[in-house]
């Protein structure tokens, strides 16, 4: 019961520190597309890494093993840490924006905006199931093998798919046009951990150039 409390802690953490990132700039709890996208985001998060705390937990840890500090590569140290201060830019100019009335998005689309941080959430949650050595951090592991079904079969890195889709989900749920800028400086950040990663699984994975022969793309299918 204990690690289960733990996932449900480190959920209301995070979920407390999005709301201060939104709610101080937004000078009001007087924001329901904010209450939505936080209540979608803790039960997107939660229920999943509970269902991985019951059935896999090595898998969760490697999940919530993240962050700029978790990196061992210099490189991904400084992506990592552009990625997080995109996503929090979002949400605090998702807030300024909600303030001062910057932008008028209908209803329907935060709704929308909402629905796609569930699907990139459950995304990655998918992800972990099909590759049990899917991390949040870029290394190769002992006894790792190449993953080439599933959501693998369409890109080669289905998790950074979901996060784009998180990204793009973020603003518009937080009703922002404006904090749609944030998806560019994402999307460059992505797009640079990717090519160092895959620098390193050519080197260090058995089988992973011949995967990229089957697999043509890295991100979005018939794009990149």
């Amino acid at each position: 019961m204990k690690p289960v409390l733990n996932v449900l802690m480190s959920g209301l953490v995070q979920a407390i520190a999005v709301g201060l990132l939104v709610f101080v700039p937004a000078g009001t709890f007087d924001y329901w597309q904010a209450w939505v996208f936080l209540a979608v985001f803790a039960l997107s998060a939660w229920i999943p890494s509970i269902y991985l705390q019951l059935t896999n937990p090595a898998a969760l840890q490697r999940r919530m093993r993240g962050g700029p500090a978790a990196e061992a590569r210099p490189v991904q140290k400084i992506v990592m840490a552009g990625l997080y201060l995109s996503l929090a830019a979002m949400c605090v100019v998702s807030g300024l924006d909600h303030r001062f009335g910057w932008s008028t998005v209908p209803a329907s689309i935060c709704w929308i905006g909402s629905a796609l941080v569930a699907v990139g959430l459950g995304a990655v949650v998918l992800v972990i199931t099909q590759n049990n050595y899917a991390s949040t951090t870029v290394r190769v592991e002992a006894g790792q093998h190449v993953v080439s079904t599933g959501l693998y079969g369409l890109v080669r890195h289905p998790m950074y798919t979901a996060n784009v889709i998180m990204l793009v989900g973020i603003p518009l749920a937080l009703g922002s046009y404006w904090a749609l800028l944030f998806v560019v400086p994402g999307l460059l950040v992505l797009a640079s951990r990717i090519r160092d990663e895959e620098k390193l699984l050519h080197e260090e994975l058995a089988g992973y150039r011949e995967y990229t022969l089957k697999v043509r793309y890295r991100l979005v299918p018939a794009i990149w």
